[in-house]
């Protein structure tokens, strides 16, 4: 009996992980494949938090090893991601550079693309990939996006005064963003692994348990 009320809270705290995993998603970024990237990920999240919610209420073999199987692999992959995102963390700002001064080439042509660069330009107080000057190359006459000025306002980056637009660059403001945010980002992700760690136990119990009740059988 004490053995079954055991299974049962572990049972019950397996529902409780699965619920929290289910609710672990990233947060969406400007980009054309990344919101379809966000949605195929979320759906694999659900589809791996689904088979473990069936595998624990039906008390499946196959299904609670699969769901085991799945996490951990989530973990594995996590944790090859965040080796290569640090290894590799100045090849990410290198190319970031590279991807902003390609939009800042669509800038005149494409309003979805002024969009973002006028969104990351005010929210990040930045003007250009290096410095204001990037925009020269781009823009005719002495001129900037109007997200480039402190007190924004239609007009207000034609024939600008230096004083009256934000000089430093998107790349280095928001990189540096990135770094100030790091400790935040790797406590989301300790917090994350524990969650999938604690559902990996608590389904390699209760996989113990039913393959233990296979056995009496």
């Amino acid at each position: 009996m004490a053995v079954e009320g055991g299974m049962k809270c572990v049972k019950f705290l397996l529902y409780v992980l699965l619920l929290a995993f289910c609710t672990i998603t990233p947060g969406a970024t400007p980009g054309s494949l990344l919101p379809v990237v966000i949605i195929a990920v979320g759906a694999f999240l659900f589809l791996v938090a689904f088979v473990g919610c069936c595998g624990a209420c039906k008390e499946n073999y196959c299904l609670m090893i699969t769901f085991a199987i799945f996490l951990s692999l989530i973990m594995l992959v996590e944790v090859a991601a965040a080796i290569a995102g640090y290894v590799f963390r100045d090849k990410v700002i290198s190319e970031f550079n590279k991807d902003f001064r390609q939009q800042m080439q669509n800038y005149p042509q494409n309003n979805h693309t002024a969009s973002i660069l006028d969104s990351m330009q005010e929210d990040f107080k930045c003007c250009g990939a290096a410095n204001y000057t990037d925009w020269e190359k781009i823009l005719s006459m002495k001129r900037v996006p109007d997200s480039c000025c402190v007190n924004v306002t239609q007009g207000c980056g034609i024939n600008f005064n230096v004083k009256d637009i934000h000089t430093e660059g998107c790349v280095e403001r928001i990189g540096g963003w990135l770094r100030s945010k790091v400790l935040v980002v790797a406590a989301a992700a300790l917090g994350i692994a524990f969650v999938e760690v604690l559902g990996i136990v608590f389904a390699c119990c209760l996989v113990k348990s039913i393959r233990s009740g296979y056995e009496v059988m």
